[in-house]
């Protein structure tokens, strides 16, 4: 299954493996050579990433985590050094929306997406933060957006948690250093995933036009950033946020 191999022999969750752009990442990690533990409340997508990457000839493993619940966060990391022994790479990428003006917004939606984007990323990172220092090619790869740059209408919740996920990868990239991780967040555009979908076709032909690019992203035009910060190639580069946006924010 390998394209080069720059991943060869690394252990790497990814939350929210199921779908969109974790399965992208899922699948190319594998593809580079990496074992993969794909971790996600939804069972069914989950084993067919998994089956996927088998029927691929590569090596994965589907965990059931609820990122937002400490128990099962711990539970994942201990499913991970049972069947591989070690972790090298967690990328943090599930999140949720639950979109409204503040106006509207519903306080356990505020909640819910505080306790998913944010909370799930600190419980991931702060769990498998030992096992990451043990190791010669510690990663932690976080899911921030475009909109936690900039802000967005209708999406408090969602932008308040992506600023903090910035923050944090500024805060761990100085905090583990000195341990040989490295800590770097990707800042996706709009992307062609579900999430968008429920978006109106006439919104995604204006976000279309403000881009340089003229398209929406892939989620395999993230995987790939993922994959290049996940590499030895990115092995001086920590508390950076690359964005993947077509140009949309300079």
């Amino acid at each position: 299954m390998s394209e080069s191999n720059r991943l060869s022999g690394r252990i790497a969750i990814v939350t929210g493996g199921s779908q969109g752009i974790g399965k992208a990442t899922a699948l190319r990690f594998a593809r580079e050579g990496a074992q993969v533990i794909v971790a996600d409340v939804n069972a069914d997508a989950g084993a067919d990433t998994v089956d996927a990457i088998t029927d691929a000839g590569g090596t994965a493993q589907f965990v059931a985590c609820n990122v937002a619940d400490r128990s099962s966060v711990d539970a994942l990391m201990e499913s991970t050094l049972e069947a591989f022994g070690t972790l090298d790479i967690l990328v943090n990428n599930a999140g949720i929306t639950r979109d409204a003006t503040l106006k509207k917004m519903d306080p356990d939606d505020f909640r819910s997406v505080i306790e998913v984007n944010l909370e799930g990323v600190f419980h991931c990172t702060q769990a498998a933060y030992p096992h990451l220092s043990a190791s010669e090619h510690g990663r932690v790869l976080n899911a921030a957006s475009v909109v936690g740059l900039y802000g967005n209408f209708g999406q408090t919740n969602y932008v308040a948690s992506k600023s903090g996920v910035i923050g944090m990868t500024r805060t761990w990239a100085r905090e583990f250093g000195r341990d040989g991780i490295t800590v770097n967040a990707v800042a996706p555009g709009f992307i062609e995933t579900p999430m968008v979908d429920t978006v109106p076709e006439k919104v995604l032909n204006s976000l279309k036009e403000k881009t340089p690019l003229g398209r929406l992203g892939t989620a395999e035009d993230i995987a790939n950033a993922y994959t290049f910060l996940a590499s030895d190639e990115a092995a001086f580069i920590t508390g950076a946020v690359l964005s993947v946006d077509g140009g949309l924010v300079m």
